[in-house]
């Protein structure tokens, strides 16, 4: 199946509201201490370049990023989990902030939160822009959310359906073509 841009869920201002007021609670919580931020490849880059700019120098961010799969070229998880690209940092005993686009099932975050939890990290938070909370088979817990969204596949603003979409500035819901 095809897809094309359909109408907008959230705009370009919205997005950027809502990144401010992450990155202003992110910055307040971690004021003044070293955190390892990860950056969930490929989806989560957009979101997680804006939401590190807002942060700013209050807090001592060190970048990072892991690249996993569990969708292919579906709209779907498929439900297996894999590295694709791990973190070059060592993260024992620092604080680290995974930062990921969606939050759907819950594989793929709670497979990452648990590898790196056996990482031994002072304290470990997860960030996602959007949750799709009635679609979750997994418990994750999640310390800063952006958005809650129903269950629609979504593009843009780093989220693809086979590595199209990406830059678009908005996110917007997917239509099948006919």
């Amino acid at each position: 199946m095809e897809y094309r841009i359909g109408r907008i869920m959230l705009s370009e201002e919205e997005l950027h509201s809502k990144v401010r007021e992450l990155g202003a609670r992110i910055r307040e919580d971690y004021r003044g201490k070293k955190v390892v931020f990860v950056c969930v490849l490929k989806g989560a880059v957009i979101f997680f370049s804006d939401l590190v700019r807002e942060i700013g120098p209050d807090v001592d961010a060190q970048l990072d990023f892991l690249a996993i799969s569990s969708y292919g070229a579906s709209t779907r998880s498929s439900g297996v989990v894999k590295i694709q690209k791990d973190l070059s940092t060592d993260i024992h005993g620092k604080h680290v902030i995974i930062v990921e686009d969606i939050l759907d099932t819950g594989l793929s975050l709670s497979y990452m939160s648990k590898l790196l939890r056996e990482r031994a990290p002072e304290s470990l938070e997860i960030c996602v822009l959007l949750d799709k909370a009635e679609r979750r088979t997994q418990h994750v817990d999640v310390k800063y959310t952006g958005f809650t969204i129903p269950d629609e596949f979504v593009i843009g603003y780093g989220l693809d359906y086979a590595g199209q979409f990406r830059h678009l500035p908005a996110v917007h819901i997917a239509e099948p073509l006919d």
